[in-house]
């Protein structure tokens, strides 16, 4: 992965591309999110490029498998990474508000170089859950340290209940 900055405006402008691969451990805020010890690797591509209406943009796509602690099970498992952004790019303060009250794309600031490990651990951690579960909501089992399940007391309604003569045919049926 290629460690250094690059200007974004030049890239779309001559529409050039960086590319490469990264060990999602050494991304310090994406770390966090891990669940095991091995190496992550994800993929990145940058594409400079424009949208539909020949504004400066950035392709960002991100490929791979991040493992995660589904939150339900409290179960390692493999989250796929797929994903393609397209950033526009602001040349200053202004056109970022402006492009950003106007569009519905994400809008950049590059009047500065920017950092290709920055950009793409933004972009990751844009695609992680919030609250990671296994695939579609289903657990593979039960949590891994839950406790045995307990029997319920009777709640005193139960009780209760049992206190009251049960109901007859007519009795029911007049009530």
């Amino acid at each position: 992965m290629s460690e250094g900055d690059f200007d974004a405006l030049v890239l779309a402008g001559q529409r050039q591309a960086l590319g490469g691969s990264v060990d999602v451990r050494t991304l310090p805020r994406a770390a966090e999110r891990l669940a095991d010890d091995g190496p992550v690797p994800l993929a990145w591509r940058i594409v400079g490029t424009s949208d539909a209406v020949g504004r400066p943009a950035l392709e960002v796509a991100l490929e791979g498998r991040v493992p995660l602690e589904c939150q339900r099970c409290l179960r390692v498992f493999s989250w796929p990474v797929q994903q393609r952004t397209l950033l526009l790019l602001a040349r200053d303060e202004a056109e970022l508000a402006r492009l950003d009250d106007i569009d519905e794309h994400e809008v950049l600031l590059a009047a500065a170089p920017l950092a290709v490990r920055t950009l793409v651990e933004d972009e990751l951690l844009l695609t992680l859950p919030y609250v990671p579960r296994c695939g579609d909501g289903r657990c593979e089992g039960a949590p891994v340290d839950a406790a045995p399940a307990v029997a319920r007391a009777p709640t005193a309604f139960a009780a209760l209940a049992g206190l009251h003569p049960p109901a007859t045919k007519k009795q029911k049926r007049s009530n």
